[in-house]
């Protein structure tokens, strides 16, 4: 059963190869979706504090009646967070927020703020302080493991010249029609794993005519067949969803697409329009 499959990080800690992402689950409703996933098999949990969830996913770790020690729990550190004081006090937050000893992983949720992502400044002596506060976390036993989301090549290596800690994984937006190989494959390089977020495009790959097709080909819903093609390449899938049944199917994944299916999934056009998500700034939008 895939739930039950890890990948090992660099610094030697297990993390579940599928995780519930959390995202767009109200606080009030993260308690009961992060129990359901638990019941349903779900060991890996990723919220971020601009969720605003945290308190919610802590109360449903505490819920799930599953000890802490089986559970590896993500969050992540604010993306407008780029200073040494600011994250120290912000993971010591988290912390709190959640009701947690410690965070199996912490990561910095974005090179740059939301209001400037993809712009020509990269922040990089603020990434280099908020990461120092994470090695620091990681050191004293409050992180089991740290990373970076949404970082760049450029912002991968500002990371790993300063650091003593290495990243342990990098999450970015990935999918079938939008898959940034070069990135991945430069990360993977560094030993770093590449967890994929809205692995089903925010469901926009639900009406793709050609997906849908090998989908019934092999007999699985396209969320299936999406996260499976994300786990082909080596990524971890991180599909969103507070439906115990979406839970289910997601994670019923033990089948192999094809290397000559892979290669045509590889190349379909790429998705531009995210719907209602495209306003958020990781789907091409821009905050005021």
């Amino acid at each position: 059963m895939m739930l039950k499959e890890t990948y090992r990080l660099a610094n030697g800690v297990e993390i579940p190869k599928i995780g519930l992402g959390t995202w767009m689950i109200e606080n009030d409703d993260a308690a009961q979706a992060v129990a359901d996933a638990v019941e349903i098999g779900y060991r890996h949990i990723d919220t971020a504090q601009a969720y605003q969830n945290e308190d919610g996913v802590g109360e449903g770790i505490r819920k799930s009646g599953v000890d802490r020690e089986e559970l590896f729990i993500t969050t992540k550190l604010a993306a407008e967070i780029k200073s040494y004081d600011e994250a120290v006090s912000a993971i010591n937050q988290s912390l709190k927020t959640m009701g947690l000893d410690y965070i199996d992983m912490m990561i910095i949720h974005s090179p740059q703020p939301w209001k400037d992502f993809a712009g020509e400044d990269r922040y990089f002596e603020g990434n280099r302080e908020a990461w120092k506060a994470l090695e620091e976390a990681y050191e004293a036993g409050k992180l089991r493991a740290i990373g970076l989301s949404n970082f760049q090549k450029e912002d991968v290596e500002n990371i790993l010249e300063a650091s003593t800690v290495k990243p342990m994984v990098n999450q970015i937006l990935a999918h079938i029609s939008n898959t940034p190989f070069d990135l991945v494959q430069y990360t993977q390089d560094q030993d770093i794993l590449v967890e994929a977020y809205s692995p089903i495009a925010h469901g926009e790959l639900l009406k793709n005519d050609q997906v849908v097709q090998l989908a019934e080909k092999y007999g699985v819903s396209v969320p299936q067949l999406s996260i499976r093609y994300v786990l082909q390449l080596g990524m971890l899938p991180l599909p969103k969803t507070a439906n115990p049944k979406h839970m289910k199917n997601n994670a019923d994944v033990d089948f192999t697409i094809s290397e000559e299916d892979m290669d045509f999934l590889k190349n379909i056009e790429t998705i531009k329009d995210y719907g209602e998500a495209s306003v958020m700034p990781v789907f091409g939008g821009k905050l005021d």
